[in-house]
């Protein structure tokens, strides 16, 4: 006997709203509790998000790149479509790996919902796959947050549906055994849920999210590697980076703002180890949604991200330059590939940041011995030995470029590129003088047969420190080259 049409689209809707048997519960006693407030029975439902008025599929975005969020506020149906593919793509400079991917990106596509959509959710397993694999998403109120509904083979898909009950930034993940190496392969990715309300406007919005990779050969070693099972289980990351590889969002990748723009940057940390301690130089978080909930805390300069959670910073650009966003555990930063950028263009406002307005030497018990004040006597400052030249430049270095170019000069793969037997250095006719001086403006360059973006903001030193820099440089590595003097520097700086 066939169940009669009208019947049939009635059952349909209801399954439509009650799918999940804890929330159908849940939106079924919330309507028959006559006169009760939302606070009253907490986790409950609101009754003006039982029934939606629409559907439609998610906009879904790939890091650093954001959804945009709706101007309708009334609850709808937003069906989101995602395919796990496994596939080898670039870790890092020459290092290969075998991704396990959400979308076909590490992080997974980015999916912006609101506060009491009912989300159905279709996970397809690519058929070239060889693994099975579900999704866990910390946004669902059920049991292993959809991992139980979604585990789903090579060639299958799986739906299931939730409500998206409680705003903030959440990870989703895959669940599937062993968790920690699926999740250590790459599958993760954030899940955005808008309060009813919305979010304040903002000129500019990013998605970055971190995660390790444990690979079997170390940081740096070229070819195919494999997963680390054992550095895995001792924590032991070879690689933690920004948006799946290394350089990923540096140089040409940046992500680029103006003077004056109010930026949002949603963060997560898929792990599956580590926590981050994330940080943006030069910049203030004049708000952090702290873990990715609805509490404000104002004013911070160093947020904590577990791993398995996020955090949504905000804060306006007011000085141009490039800004370096890092895990402030800073080796990873700098050694093992946590680090993005930010490109500010537009005015700069000397009120604000004035840069170095000068250079003094200084002696301690001698406090009117410095340079100014020798040039005031209009003696002529000696110039300096080759072995003075190269001491000063190494303190130098140390201090303004080691954290960008490696204390032995081999830069960072794919990011900063090596100052060790650099053709790029040593053919320049000004002895690298200019770039010192002047810096360098999103330029493409090659290095040693390998391409960078050239991204270096000019350093504020002295005819004497760079002088003092390129001594060391040019005679360091495997570099060799006479003494640059300060009279070479002046002489550049005024043509």
């Amino acid at each position: 006997m066939k169940t009669p049409p009208t019947l049939a689209r009635f059952f349909s809707t209801l399954f439509s709203l009650f799918s999940g048997s804890s929330m159908g519960l849940t939106i079924l006693v919330a309507a028959s509790l006559s006169g009760c407030r939302q606070s009253d029975a907490i986790g409950s439902i609101p009754n003006d998000t039982a029934a939606v008025i629409g559907e439609y599929p998610a906009e879904l975005t790939h890091a650093p790149f954001v959804p945009a969020g709706r101007d309708n506020l009334q609850a709808e149906k937003v069906i989101v479509h995602l395919e796990v593919v496994e596939k080898v793509m670039n870790l890092a400079d020459g290092v290969k790996y075998t991704y396990w991917t959400f979308g076909g990106t590490v992080p997974g596509p980015m999916i912006r919902v609101q506060e009491g959509d009912l989300v159905e959710m279709h996970l397809s397993n690519n058929p070239n796959n060889k693994m099975p694999h579900n999704i866990d998403l910390h946004a669902v109120s059920g049991p292993g947050g959809g991992a139980e509904a979604s585990l789903t083979v090579p060639g299958h898909t799986s739906v299931f549906s939730f409500r998206a009950m409680n705003p903030g930034l959440y990870v989703y993940h895959c669940a599937t055994a062993p968790v920690g190496m699926h999740i250590a392969n790459g599958m993760y990715g954030l899940i955005l849920v808008t309060p009813k309300e919305g979010l304040p406007k903002v000129d500019k919005e990013f998605y970055l999210m971190q995660g390790e990779f444990y690979t079997k050969g170390k940081n740096g070693e070229t070819g195919m590697q494999e997963f680390d099972m054992d550095k895995a289980i001792k924590e032991q990351p070879e690689y933690v980076v920004f948006n799946g590889s290394v350089g990923s969002t540096t140089g040409g990748h940046s992500l680029q703002a103006r003077v004056g723009d109010r930026v949002r940057l949603y963060v997560g940390n898929g792990g599956p180890n580590l926590i981050c301690s994330f940080h943006v130089i030069g910049q203030i978080f004049d708000k952090v949604y702290q873990e990715g909930g609805t509490q404000v805390h104002q004013n911070i300069q160093t947020t904590l991200i577990p791993s398995g959670g996020a955090a949504i910073v905000e804060f306006t650009c007011r000085e141009p330059g490039t800004f370096n966003i890092v895990d402030h555990s800073i080796f990873r930063a700098f050694n093992q590939g946590a680090l993005a950028q930010l490109v500010v263009t537009g005015p700069a406002d000397k009120n604000i940041y004035s840069g170095k307005i000068k250079d003094e030497l200084y002696k301690p018990g001698d406090p009117d011995a410095s340079a100014d004040a020798e040039n005031e006597t209009g003696k002529e400052m000696p110039e300096l030995s080759f072995a003075e030249r190269f001491k000063n430049g190494n303190a130098l270095f140390q201090m303004n470029c080691a954290s960008c170019h490696q204390p032995n000069g081999l830069g960072v793969p794919g990011t900063f590129p090596p100052l060790a037997k650099s053709d790029f250095l040593m053919g320049r006719q000004d002895k690298g003088i200019g770039i010192l001086l002047h810096g360098i403006n999103n330029e493409p360059i090659s290095v040693n047969g390998k391409n960078f973006q050239g991204v270096m903001p000019r350093l504020t030193l002295s005819d004497d420190d760079i002088a003092n820099i390129l001594t060391f440089v040019r005679n360091s590595w495997g570099n060799k080259s006479p003494v640059v003097k300060e009279k070479d520097v002046k002489k550049t700086r005024e043509q």
